[in-house]
């Protein structure tokens, strides 16, 4: 089929060749010069046929917001957009009133595979009716990894994308599932800094590479992590500082107010935000406690020197 594309960065430019790749046609539109096919989104439009489907993957927030809201100006009845970023669920509800207005079909799509997806192919989790989802089916069906066998080499259907449900329902999953990837690298992570704080373990990489065949804590996020320390064993070219892209908040935000416990969530969001400071101040506190409880020693800021009170 025919598909329109804004945003051919590292995500989407991978999308747009695995889909070509698949005989689909793709007409792409980016801000930068050199990777797209038309240079306006009206451009873009004119280039397709009716009924059109565009495929939007810009940063979430006010890009996607303006991206979606000059859309719904362009399209036609009958038409329908799909936003494949990182877009909060609610967002999409009201992306979806606007496009219902003039017509328009409006999907949203999560999608977990970054720059390994051109290969191995992408999860899909999809929010939308199901005769939109329909009218692009061909698309997921090119972008979604090939179908896992059984022991018998039977394909196991349903593994790779899923229709979750209406509007804001995909990118409802895809938040849940950023939340639990949280967890996992915090976990990782963690059992990595231990094993190189003692003298007992004298191949850290080889301990982490031995995890990922026959155990039950083998991933593909440990399979990178043994990539990560093949490149760089004491990991000394990375700065400990991580962000985040917010769906990591989202899911701690929804599990309060269904009162959903999920505290080893929060914790891993909560250990990026420490990972961003250079002195922390809860710290901080905590020294200055201490010694005035208990006179304990506290570190001056400047000769870094012990200093113990009078």
């Amino acid at each position: 089929m025919q598909l329109g594309l804004i945003g051919l960065g590292k995500m989407g430019g991978n999308m747009a060749e695995r889909l070509r790749r698949a005989g689909h046609e793709v007409v792409g539109y980016d801000r930068s010069p050199g990777k797209r096919d038309v240079g306006t989104l009206e451009e873009l439009i004119g280039a397709l046929s009716a009924p059109r489907v565009v495929w939007v993957m810009v940063p979430a927030g006010e890009p996607t917001k303006a991206t979606v809201k000059e859309l719904a100006e362009l399209l036609d009845s009958g038409d329908v957009i799909v936003d494949g970023g990182n877009s909060k669920y609610t967002d999409d509800q009201v992306h979806d009133v606007l496009c219902r207005e003039k017509g328009i079909g409006y999907i949203d799509a999560g999608v977990s595979g970054g720059v390994w997806g051109l290969e191995n192919g992408y999860a899909l989790m999809v929010g939308g009716t199901k005769d939109d989802v329909a009218k692009v089916q061909p698309v997921f069906d090119a972008l979604k990894p090939p179908s896992p066998t059984d022991e018998s080499g039977q394909e196991m259907p349903g593994a790779g994308f899923v229709h979750a449900g209406p509007v804001g329902a995909g990118h409802f999953s895809k938040m849940v599932h950023n939340g639990i990837e949280y967890a996992m690298m915090q976990a990782y992570g963690e059992g990595y800094e231990l094993l190189a704080a003692v003298d007992l373990i004298e191949d850290v990489p080889g301990v982490v590479k031995s995890w990922t065949q026959g155990t039950v804590i083998r991933s593909w996020l440990l399979d990178l992590l043994v990539r990560a320390l093949d490149e760089d064993p004491q990991l000394d070219r990375i700065r400990g500082y991580a962000e985040d892209s917010g769906e990591g908040r989202w899911t701690v935000e929804q599990a309060i107010e269904n009162a959903v416990p999920m505290p080893t969530i929060a914790a891993s969001l909560f250990a990026r935000f420490s990972s961003r400071q250079e002195d922390s101040p809860t710290m901080k506190a905590v020294a200055a406690l201490r010694n005035q409880f208990g006179g304990h020693a506290v570190q001056a800021v400047r000769e870094q020197e012990v200093e113990r009170p009078a």
